[in-house]
């Protein structure tokens, strides 16, 4: 199989789990699409990211990574907890996801080699996804900024709520800006990424984006400051100018972010901290406190968590927060100890935007886009395959001449 061809399969398989990690349920769309359709797809495409990993990898060929070990590891909490507490089919379909999603990785481990193929890949699937947001809203400009999420931009084409919009914007931007300082982009391709991203981004008035978005971006480039011209240039203008826009735009700039909400439901996290506290005070048996409820739909008493280390807490336990939080350390150690480098920076942009969305959002327990960041975090973080060989070149025998042996034998 040739190499470009390669490539292009693995592109695909990349693709295919950003599709599965889109989800099954959002705004209303134009077409209405059943929820069962929703879930054929996105569970399909999984089925269909594994197996063309299975044809390009045939051989099982994978590298060592502490990222996926432990994300096996997490299926060990999940599926005890899901037998244990008689979650139902729903928890066990979801562990045979999650386990499906953690198998591809393994698969695509062997080309983790610390470059940015993987985040063009990234990039261009999110994007592919923004354009068909960006096409509802010219489409159903009303059924796009509805009522329901208050004005916020939503997807009628793909059901897609405004954090999810607003995560993948968010992402694709920083990722798109570290290529450009990186010179693994022209500025005309970066703009054509950047400019609609950003009025996605203010369409969806998703905060958590946002911030994590400037945080990420903030660490990403701190990183490259000292061996990048570039990068100081633009963290200089980019400080400079967001001064004057505080300044100028601060009345509009607070408008936006608090959303027409009032400083008491601002404070309550828009409801979350009640559910957080019920859920913390409702009763648990211990193994329920070791390893959770079971995979569920990351809900308490029908209310969604919004929080990803207690959505872990109340499905995979304390064991499950264990993980997980070793994952974020393991990956954030590593990108520590590595030299400046882009591929470093993109990193660390990518753990620090998951680490900051992680308080308001769920999905680090689970197949999700933050578990499939964390991945391109992971693939970044990997050494070369020349540093680090799939498995261990074969010696040839060298052939002694007769007269050698005549000698050692004597």
């Amino acid at each position: 199989m040739g190499t470009n061809h390669t490539s292009k399969i693995v592109g695909t398989v990349w693709g295919l789990l950003v599709l599965n990690t889109l989800g099954s349920t959002g705004a209303r769309t134009i077409v209405p699409l059943p929820r069962s359709l929703i879930q054929m797809v996105t569970m399909g495409s999984l089925v269909a990211a594994f197996a063309l990993a299975l044809v390009v990898n045939p051989r099982v060929r994978i590298r060592a990574s502490a990222y996926v070990f432990l994300l096996t590891l997490l299926l060990v909490p999940s599926l005890i907890s899901s037998v244990d507490q008689a979650a139902g089919l729903g928890a066990l379909f979801r562990c045979a996801r999650l386990a499906l999603f953690v198998g591809t990785l393994w698969l695509l481990s062997r080309w983790w080699d610390g470059g940015t193929t993987f985040v063009r890949h990234h990039i261009r699937m999110y994007f592919v996804v923004l354009g068909s947001v960006a096409a509802g809203l010219v489409v159903s400009p009303g059924t796009a900024l509805s009522g329901v999420y208050g004005g916020r931009l939503v997807g009628v084409l793909w059901p897609l709520t405004p954090p999810q919009i607003g995560q993948y914007a968010a992402v694709i931007i920083g990722l798109t800006v570290l290529l450009l300082l990186g010179r693994r982009t022209d500025r005309t391709s970066a703009v054509v990424i950047i400019v609609p991203s950003v009025a996605l981004l203010a369409l969806t008035h998703t905060r958590t984006a946002t911030v994590g978005l400037l945080i990420g971006l903030v660490l990403a480039i701190g990183s490259l400051i000292l061996t990048s011209a570039a990068a100081r240039r633009f963290f200089t203008w980019a400080v400079l100018c967001a001064t004057v826009a505080a300044v100028a735009f601060s009345s509009a700039l607070q408008a936006w972010f608090l959303r027409g909400q009032s400083q008491e439901n601002f404070a309550s996290l828009t409801g979350r901290a009640k559910v957080w506290h019920a859920l913390l005070a409702a009763p648990r048996t211990t193994s329920q406190y070791l390893f959770g409820m079971g995979l569920g739909d990351k809900s308490f008493d029908g209310l969604p968590i919004d929080n990803s280390w207690l959505a872990v807490y109340n499905e995979q336990g304390v064991t499950g927060i264990a993980l997980v939080a070793a994952i974020i350390v393991v990956l954030g150690g590593v990108a520590l100890l590595r030299p400046p480098s882009l591929s470093r920076a993109c990193a660390i942009f990518l753990i620090s935007y998951c680490g900051i969305a992680s308080y308001t959002e769920a999905g680090l327990g689970d197949a999700s886009p933050y578990l499939l960041h964390l991945a391109l975090a992971a693939s970044l973080l990997a050494t070369p395959a020349g540093a680090a060989p799939l498995s261990t070149p074969v010696v040839p025998r060298q052939r002694i001449p007769r007269r050698g042996q005549r000698s050692e034998v004597s």
